[in-house]
């Protein structure tokens, strides 16, 4: 799948969020390494703290289904009443999850306002010093 491709699943992945409070949806589209895609929205909830993220609805969707390798995540985000989106880039809880999944050096992050306007980037683009696993790992 390329990344056009994947873009367009995280615009479809928007349209249902859920978010009465803040109307900012989000969609992600999370392309698995076994060529899988899993959609995620924002979900929000009134006591605001149980509220998820669209990429992490993606990425809880994979691993609760047994898949815990990831090659890239396209990110599309803006005000519930317009088409017309900026570049939504993840929160760091968000980014935080990808570490725990994600080779930081290959795992691309796509950020973009349509399929035809996105930018490219590897998590450690934008999480440089992440901590993850590897941190944890006894020499």
């Amino acid at each position: 799948m390329d990344y056009k491709d994947l873009m367009a699943e995280a615009l479809k992945a928007r349209k249902m969020a859920y978010t009465p409070y803040s109307h900012f949806n989000v969609g992600a589209a999370l392309l698995a390494k076994n060529g899988k895609v899993y959609t995620g929205c924002n979900i929000e909830n009134a006591a605001y703290t149980p509220s998820n993220c669209a990429e992490r609805t993606a990425f809880f969707k994979a691993v609760s289904e047994g898949v815990l390798e990831f090659d890239a995540i396209a990110i599309v985000g803006g005000p519930a009443a317009t088409d017309d989106l900026n570049v939504c880039a993840p929160c760091g809880v968000c980014r935080q999850v990808m570490m725990e999944f994600c080779d930081p050096k290959t795992f691309k992050v796509i950020l973009g306002k349509s399929t035809e306007d996105y930018k490219v980037y590897t998590l450690e683009e934008i999480l440089p010093l992440g901590f993850g696993p590897k941190d944890l790992e006894e020499d």
